[in-house]
């Protein structure tokens, strides 16, 4: 109840300041907040070659830095994923750069990736004593002369910290990042990271994150390439810059990638193409607009492994997470599954059927 509470009052600051004092206090808080209560086997989920004890995870964005995974890991999540992170640190975009859609349930950012840099992310992970599954999400500075060398390189500093890496190719906040989903630069960058992964003798598993505003073209290249690659999954999908025509905030004209529950059919839209492109052979992460129980059981049943919320937890607080856990096993039992497992991608073999 003192969370909630306080995740109330943060709701009343400004954006950006919100989320500054939200890890603040997590940090200070951590080490007394309490254990996140045992899940239900029946939402265990095996992928990545890890055993997921359930399948909501935390999206990239909210622990750029890696300063507070263990405190998130207590609020029941099943997966965290820090980042994004860069080479170099960098300031990211000038302020205002955060934007409350409240009647929307929706946030619009144009951070432009702020974040203190590997080194940084490297100590910190460095003192961590390893527990439940979390991923660092990766990327390259605004002024790279060579974006694919900063994506080597984030992953020769950081993969041994992590249980996953995802590289982030579709943020719309760094100028020409998204060119990086084309089939050439794709295939070199996954080239590049798989590379890598060999070189460090690490078994860790590699995933893509990709943007929703891609055409069916872009999107049958990413799926070819991907497969041809040898990584093991893809994060679907990142923000977007599309505007729906029904947004009524004030804020909806701003620039940068919309977020919350605008984001979920244009997601979850993607999610299923790309489940139908790639088959069983990728493990796909559902991300964009979950913000219940039913949102999850959605990506799930169209094709997602796994799923991650952000902007809901801004607008719910922390005890969001229970509730998703708790509703999502409603529908399983309710439509007779006996695990996320069974769930995963019941859409698409009933419209086979």
């Amino acid at each position: 109840m003192l969370i909630e509470a306080g995740a109330r009052l943060l709701g009343g600051l400004p954006p950006e300041t919100a989320h500054r004092a939200t890890l603040a206090l997590l940090r200070v808080a951590a080490p007394i907040l309490p254990s996140a209560a045992t899940d239900d086997p029946r939402l265990a989920i095996d992928a990545l070659g890890l055993r997921f004890s359930n399948p909501v995870g935390l999206a990239a964005g909210f622990d750029k830095d890696a300063k507070v995974p263990d405190a998130m890991r207590k609020f029941g999540f099943g997966s965290i994923e820090c980042g994004s992170v860069t080479p170099r640190p960098q300031a990211g975009n000038p302020r205002p750069r955060l934007f409350r859609l409240r009647s929307e349930r929706a946030v619009i950012n144009r951070m432009g990736f702020n974040n203190g840099g590997l080194e940084a992310m490297a100590a910190r992970l460095a003192g961590r004593k390893r527990a439940g599954i979390v991923g660092i999400n990766i990327g390259a500075n605004k002024d790279s002369a060579d974006r694919t060398n900063d994506y080597a390189l984030c992953f020769a500093r950081l993969a041994s910290f992590a249980d996953y890496i995802a590289a982030n190719v579709s943020s719309p906040n760094t100028p020409g990042l998204r060119g990086l989903q084309n089939r050439d630069e794709l295939t070199r960058l996954l080239d590049t990271l798989t590379g890598a992964r060999a070189k460090s003798g690490l078994r860790i598993p590699l995933l893509l994150k990709i943007a929703p505003d891609v055409t069916p073209e872009t999107l049958d290249n990413i799926a070819s390439v991907v497969l041809a690659s040898g990584i093991e999954g893809i994060i679907a999908t990142n923000t977007t810059i599309a505007r729906p025509p029904n947004l009524q905030s004030a804020q909806a004209s701003e620039s940068g990638g919309l977020s919350g529950k605008p984001l979920f059919k244009p997601s979850t839209a993607i999610l299923r193409a790309l489940r139908e492109r790639v088959g069983t052979k990728l493990v796909l992460v559902g991300v964009g607009g979950v913000s219940s129980g039913a949102d999850a059981y959605a990506k799930i049943r169209a094709g997602a492994s796994f799923v991650q919320l952000y902007t809901a937890l801004a607008y719910e607080g922390p005890g969001l997470v229970a509730r998703i856990k708790r509703d999502l096993l409603e529908c399983l039992v309710r439509d007779g599954f006996s695990s996320v497992g069974e769930a995963v991608g019941a859409d698409l073999r009933v419209a086979k059927a």
